[in-house]
């Protein structure tokens, strides 16, 4: 199938290429505004004088107004540019900030967070919206979404990670329009009494509700978790053992509702509604009730982006079954549905479930039909799941590259979890709805509330069974974004020749594949011709990386090594090895000497190029830099703070540079 023959493929392209160039580029808004207008008013008029469409001064034209249009829809969706917004006011220290909760996030160890918008700033209307933080010791103080507070406070920089290779929390709010944060305790803010309900916040009560009936049944607290994901797209209430074998199997979409959910729905809907089609304008009625009953849920699920956005390809979807077109209609109505979703929200494309979603819903329009194909079972049961094992591996190889790149693994039983789960998840969330509204109304028998425990119980189950098998569980995988582009070109390629065989795509292919095996054992040789050595900031513990290649010694003295820290870095630099051992008091990189100060406070009478502080020792820092004369001081997030801040200021005065990993970050020892 030529993708590219469809216009509105070729103007989503030409949008997304548009917003990529916005969001690596900062273009004036006003100026973009102008050159858009002005490429449409000249493709109008080339348009008027050759009445010819296909000309290549129109496609030129054409194509510079649509990169035009991505790029200045995505400047004038961020809020920072917009001439209200929070960051342009000059405020003092306290401030009197007025926030509405948008979005409450799901809590970590310390604090309970939240997405706040800001509505004023003293007597100024303003626009935006902040991470909100509240520390954990204020329990008492409940907030949802819609409840509005007072706070006397100023807002604070989003941190950068402090180590190597770690997620990049600020980048991923910085895509969701969010700059800044603000923490607060509980006896720093007030709620109002005047907060207006909007329709998410009616939906968030609402699914709260619902959340509080269940509660009253007698499910189990591990299916309890699963079924409010599953069904209201609830997962704060998961556990993390659960949650991690969803994750080995292959199947944590189905905890998060999506597209799978809502088309499953649709489905459901769809068959219920059949008889329907007997009656006078029966179809017209099937699709305006399935379109009702579609949003209905996604309300009750509470409103969410990724619910919206489902909900909102899912009702393109109807009318497509409503207008029963030909499939290449079909792949047209779901580019243009793209094409709108990218127009209102291009941030969209940032999103990993935005990619992920529609990766799987393309390759499954482009890939599946190829792979049914190949064989047609004669016993309908058989075709059906061969039909299903082949939307599985269509869906999986259209989102794998992506998997990969965010990721780093791939579980290699995935098709026994889709096998086995989804042709039972119709029943699953048909039976969970029927559970949600007799349980609304006092109406649920305990036969039904046992059954419904028992089968989520074995979906749990036959999940922690698949990720049990660790030897089909592939993680560490690196996979940088070269990597992503040149899979996807070689999954193009290889689609493209089984379409039409041909000798100039069996070049293409190979020439794919070449490039992306060149790229990849480049990297390898790069990683092993490497080498660093770096101080990394950890909370009340000293750790030094030393990688030479392939090879990593982890130079340390604490016993508990969280995990996170050392796997991130270590699929980064494509590690082959690990190794510990203690920390000593001094060492020689790259014939530079790095003297360790530990909390016995002794040193040697020797010169060094860099001190490193550890565990709080008591030292007078004056006599220290007279005795050694270092080129630079380091203190990693073993020290206490009130240390940190003398040192710094001892620092300052004698002009030796001074680096706090809690500040600054990690240390490369150069």
């Amino acid at each position: 199938m030529k993708l590219l023959a469809f216009i509105p493929i070729r103007l989503t392209l030409l949008l997304i290429l548009g917003i990529l160039i916005g969001y690596f580029f900062q273009i004036d808004p006003q100026y973009l505004l102008l050159s858009t207008v002005s490429l449409f008013l000249l493709l109008a008029a080339i348009f008027l004088f050759e009445k010819n469409t296909k000309s290549v001064l129109f496609g030129c034209i054409a194509a510079l107004t649509f990169i035009s249009l991505g790029n200045y829809c995505y400047t004038a969706a961020q809020p920072i540019n917009s001439s209200n917004h929070y960051s342009n006011f000059t405020t003092p220290h306290n401030e009197k900030w007025t926030l509405k909760i948008k979005e409450v996030l799901k809590p970590n160890q310390f604090s309970t967070r939240f997405i706040a918008s800001v509505k004023n700033i003293g007597n100024e209307l303003v626009s935006g919206t902040i991470l909100l933080t509240i520390p954990k010791d204020s329990s008492h103080l409940r907030l949802e979404i819609d409840d509005e507070i007072v706070t006397f406070s100023q807002v604070l920089p989003i941190n950068t990670p402090l180590n190597p290779n770690q997620f990049n929390y600020k980048k991923y709010l910085k895509n969701l329009g969010v700059y800044h944060q603000m923490k607060i305790t509980g006896k720093q803010l007030i709620k109002t009494k005047n907060s207006n309900t909007t329709l998410r916040g009616l939906a968030s009560k609402t699914r709260n509700h619902i959340i509080s009936k269940l509660r009253q049944e007698n499910f189990g607290a591990d299916e309890l978790g699963v079924i409010q994901a599953l069904l209201l797209g609830e997962r704060s209430y998961i556990s993390k053992e659960t949650y991690t074998d969803y994750q080995k199997a292959g199947a944590v979409h189905i905890l998060a509702v999506s597209g799978l959910h809502i088309g499953i729905l649709l489905i459901i809907i769809q068959f219920l509604l059949r008889p329907l089609n007997n009656t006078p304008n029966g179809r017209t009625i099937i699709l305006m009730l399935s379109v009702l009953f579609l949003w209905i849920f996604a309300f009750i699920a509470g409103l969410s982006a990724s619910i919206i956005r489902a909900t909102t390809m899912f009702t393109f979807v109807a009318y497509a079954l409503y207008l029963n077109r030909p499939h290449n209609s079909f792949n047209i109505l779901a580019l243009s549905m793209l094409f709108i979703l990218l127009f209102i929200n291009p941030n969209l494309l940032f999103q990993v479930g935005f990619q992920m979603s529609y990766a799987a819903v393309f390759a499954i329009l482009w890939i599946f039909p190829i792979l049914r194909d190949l064989w047609f079972p004669k016993h309908k049961v058989a075709r059906y799941f061969w039909q299903l094992l082949c939307v599985s591996i269509a869906a999986q190889l259209g989102v794998l590259p992506i998997s990969l790149f965010y990721f780093h693994q791939f579980p290699g039983l995935f098709f026994i979890s889709n096998l086995v789960i989804v042709p039972a998840l119709g029943i699953i969330l048909g039976m969970g709805i029927l559970v949600i509204l007799l349980s609304l109304f006092n109406w649920l028998p305990s036969q039904i509330a046992w059954l419904y425990n028992n089968i989520i119980g074995l979906m749990n189950s036959l999940i922690a069974w698949v990720a049990q098998q660790e030897n089909f569980i592939f993680s560490s995988i690196s996979f940088d974004s070269m990597q992503l582009l040149l899979a996807y070109i070689v999954l193009v390629m290889g689609v493209e020749l089984y379409a039409k065989f041909s000798f100039k795509r069996i070049i293409f292919l190979l020439s794919s594949i070449l490039c992306f095996q060149g790229y990849t054992v480049y990297e390898e040789l790069q990683a092993n011709n490497t080498s660093e050595a770096l101080v990394l900031h950890q909370t009340k513990q000293s750790f030094i990386f030393n990688k030479n290649g392939q090879k990593l010694s982890i130079l340390t003295n604490s016993k508990d090594i969280p995990n996170y820290l050392i796997s991130d870095y270590k699929t980064a630099q494509r590690i082959a090895s690990v190794q510990y051992d203690s920390l000593k008091n001094s060492y020689w990189f790259q014939e530079k000497k790095l003297l360790i100060i530990d909390s016995s406070g002794i040193y040697p009478k020797s010169t060094a190029n860099n001190v490193l502080l550890t565990q709080s020792p008591k030292i007078n820092l004056d006599r220290l830099i007279d005795s050694i004369r270092p080129h630079k001081i380091i203190a990693d997030g073993s020290n206490y703070k009130s240390y940190i801040d003398r040192w710094k200021t001892t620092c300052l005065k004698n002009k030796i540079p001074f680096h706090y990993t809690g500040e600054k970050g990690a240390y490369y020892l150069k």
